[in-house]
């Protein structure tokens, strides 16, 4: 009897250890499926886009998370075609303009999703002088340089490399600008690199060397527009810049080198405030820029990476938040589009139908002596980081 007794009792261990080695081997099995999971909670692929005039080919990039956030990235420019998130109904819907074909964004167009280089926003008369040698850039904004000229980076063929894990997919661009590309000195190395997150955010880090002093500001020329309906203005949209004081300008829209205060002026974006309030204020800088199309001094630039601005569409809910660490930024409204660029699925993109945020140096910082300088000198790295965060409230 306790021979029968010891052999059931030894049976019963053996059952509970198996169990519990089951037990543990589920738990097992259940881990590798999670981190899969997570592996697999972004996703990048890549197509074929086209070839440029010259024969050069164009590959797309689609960028894919788990929250609904989508964005597709051209080598052309490393232009951000489209951008889609969602709205307070869950809803994913396009959020950039674009175009629909490489054939028109060969095409003269206002920057559309590009990145801008070497030089974003503008330069006096195209001219600058770096160690006593004055140097001409190409003009293209009547007798100012613009965005790094009419054959910018937003007309160059990047290579790109990819790369997933975890909660982001990364598109790292290269492009090499020769030494005397558009009239700037020495052989820049720059990377771009895009990183989508799956908290809907999507990073845009920017790096250059160089082999001879010049002059750097890379930007990102997205236009936006939150309600996701592009025959709508922007004019509703509530905007948000962390700023005390705006770098005016001139009637070319160059600055005059002041920096003013922008308490009790159509500038006051600290609170937020819808940018239909006072767009057609008569006020000289607005009349000068035709409604916004002017860089803020951002506040706490000794601090880095930080919040700096935002905008907000009530309708759809839709929340763009900026961070970076960048000391300005150029809030553009679209002024200059006149109803004669394609939308995507039909109609003209109107005047005002989106909106730029663009983090930067100040314009002309090259030539104004108390501007946050914008020169690189081999041996030096030059790196900044901005990131577009997208929610709902």
């Amino acid at each position: 009897m306790n021979v029968l007794k010891r052999c059931i009792y030894g049976i019963s261990l053996v059952s509970l250890a198996s169990m519990n080695i089951q037990c543990k081997g589920d738990k097992k099995v259940e881990e590798i499926t999670l981190e899969t999971k997570a592996t697999d909670s972004v996703s990048i692929v890549k197509s074929a886009y086209g070839k440029t005039a010259t024969g050069e080919q164009v590959d797309n990039y689609t960028l894919k998370n788990q929250k609904g956030m989508e964005v597709n990235i051209i080598t052309y420019g490393g232009i951000i075609t489209s951008l889609k998130v969602p709205n307070k109904a869950g809803v994913s819907e396009e959020v950039v303009i674009g175009f629909n074909n490489l054939e028109q964004y060969q095409k003269a167009n206002p920057y559309f999703g590009a990145l801008i280089g070497r030089y974003g926003n503008r330069i006096a008369k195209g001219k600058f002088s770096l160690d006593g040698k004055e140097y001409q850039l190409a003009l293209n904004n009547g007798k100012n340089a613009l965005h790094g000229g009419p054959e910018g980076f937003h007309r160059r063929v990047w290579t790109a490399e990819e790369a997933k894990g975890g909660a982001n997919a990364t598109l790292k661009l290269k492009y090499v600008s020769k030494d005397m590309e558009e009239g700037y000195p020495g052989n820049l190395t720059v990377f771009v690199t895009y990183t989508l997150n799956n908290d809907n955010s999507l990073d845009v880090l920017y790096e250059a060397t160089t082999d001879k002093k010049t002059v750097v500001n890379l930007t990102q020329h997205s236009y936006f527009n939150l309600s996701g309906d592009f025959t709508k203005t922007i004019l509703d949209h509530e905007v948000v810049i962390d700023a005390d004081k705006l770098v005016p300008v001139d009637g070319d829209l160059i600055p005059t080198g002041q920096l003013t205060d922008v308490t009790n002026t159509p500038f006051d974006f600290r609170k937020p405030r819808v940018i239909g309030k006072d767009i057609e204020a008569k006020d000289d800088q607005l009349k000068k820029g035709l409604g916004y199309d002017h860089c803020w001094v951002l506040n706490n630039q000794d601090k880095g990476d930080r919040f700096v601005a935002s905008a907000y569409e009530a309708k759809s809910g839709r929340l763009l938040e900026v961070f970076s660490t960048e000391p300005g930024i150029q809030l553009y409204t679209g002024n200059f589009l006149d109803g004669t660029l394609p939308m995507r699925n039909g109609g003209t993109y109107a005047k005002r139908t989106g909106l730029c945020l663009e983090t930067q140096h100040y314009p002309d910082s090259p030539n104004q002596k108390d501007f946050p300088t914008t020169t690189l000198s081999p041996g030096e790295n030059y790196k900044t980081k901005t990131t577009f965060k997208f929610s709902v409230k």
